[in-house]
């Protein structure tokens, strides 16, 4: 048998970024690290907002793959018992019937009689929703009033195939969607524009994008609008849209500003994945990446008794070992070293994302990370 034991090691201060791939650098310009957006892609507007939707129903039409639980008896029981049929348990019991329940989200601004999006997912021990359609069931929020009722055939993205001796499974049969499934029966009001004030949430709080969105807004409409804290921007109608906010909204949310954020690496260590923001800098380090690979063989020898000797046939255990070492190399990075600096350096020393998290960790213990380091 022969076993490979790789090792990457660092020395002195570790570093690293994000691995993998060659990236052609030259020709990409690093001058400005967050672009210009527009202030509807940074912001929401306080009291337009969604509100959540829940429904317990049934989806019928199974071909054997729902469940016998006692509450889709129940369930069955008392939908017939709706419709003038009194049944027993046993007859109640199917498995081409499912319980399942029911999400969805109901955006701002939408009105009676228009439709949105439902998740199904099955509660019992049902095995897939495939060919199944939701009989109507109402939907509500979370003060008990029905803001909207669901039904169609559900649209799931698995399947589920069975036979006497074997059963595959492609993705999760037993969750699906209805696009359009939901009929809006209740309008939830949304005021943007409240005693002559509207505000704007952040939806990544920061002081810096807080205040430059202010001056943005004042240059163009005057001395309107002012930063709370860092996650709100109030502004005040200017006399010229008392009467129409919408028209003032729709002016508004096109200006553009140049974002800031907290520099960030983000890591996960289940997929290998290192992001980093454009803004991270590390203090003066010195990277060292090696490779140790030691390499053991088994190998075997039958050893054969001489004739007549009176000895026994047996195996003699041989084992090779070789360690073969890379040579060491030494890259030093300055201090504020950018993203494009740090590419460079995870190219030239051939790290993999693995290591890149390793050492990234070790860099952010040393205090020599200037950012904030996320494990997802």
């Amino acid at each position: 048998m022969k076993y490979k034991l790789l090792t990457a090691f660092t020395c002195i201060l570790l570093f690293a970024g994000a691995a993998g791939a060659v990236v052609n650098l030259q020709n990409m310009d690093f001058s400005r690290v967050h672009p210009m957006v527009r202030i509807k892609d940074v912001v929401d507007v306080e009291g337009a907002r969604s509100n959540q939707l829940t429904g317990i129903g049934l989806v019928m039409g199974l071909a054997g793959t729902g469940d016998r639980s006692q509450m889709t008896t129940q369930m069955m029981r008392n939908l017939l018992q709706q419709h003038g049929i009194t049944v027993d348990e046993r007859a109640a019991r199917s498995r081409n019937v499912a319980v399942v329940s029911l999400t969805a989200d109901l955006p701002p601004y939408v009105r009676p009689g228009q439709t949105i999006n439902l998740n199904v997912s099955t509660i019992g021990d049902a095995r897939s929703l495939q060919g199944g359609v939701l009989l109507q069931t109402p939907l509500r929020a979370a003060d008990g009033q029905v803001y909207a009722v669901a039904q169609g055939p559900v649209v799931v993205g698995g399947f589920e195939a069975a036979g006497a001796g074997a059963t595959a499974v492609r993705n999760i049969p037993t969750a699906g969607r209805i696009p359009g499934g939901a009929i809006v029966e209740r309008e939830v009001p949304a005021a943007i524009a409240v005693g002559g004030q509207m505000a704007l949430l952040l939806r990544n709080p920061n002081f810096t994008t807080a205040q430059r969105i202010t001056d943005a807004i004042n240059s163009v409409f005057g001395a309107v609008a002012r930063p709370t804290d860092a996650g709100r921007v109030v502004v005040n109608l200017p006399q010229q849209f008392a009467t129409s906010p919408t028209a003032f909204m729709a002016r508004l949310e096109t200006l553009e500003i140049q974002p800031d954020m907290v520099a960030r690496v983000a890591i996960n260590e289940r997929t290998g994945t290192v992001v980093m923001g454009g803004d991270v800098r590390i203090s003066s380090v010195a990277v060292a990446h090696g490779n140790l690979t030691v390499s053991i063989a088994e190998d075997p020898t039958v050893v054969q008794p001489a004739p007549f000797g009176g000895g026994r046939t047996a195996v003699e255990q041989r084992t090779d070992i070789t360690i073969e070492e890379d040579g060491m190399s030494f890259i030093a990075m300055p201090a504020t070293t950018t993203v494009r600096e740090l590419v460079r350096v995870i190219n030239a020393i051939g790290a993999s994302p693995r290591d890149v998290i390793a050492i990234l960790e070790a860099i952010h213990e040393a205090g020599a990370l200037h950012g904030q380091l996320i494990n997802m």
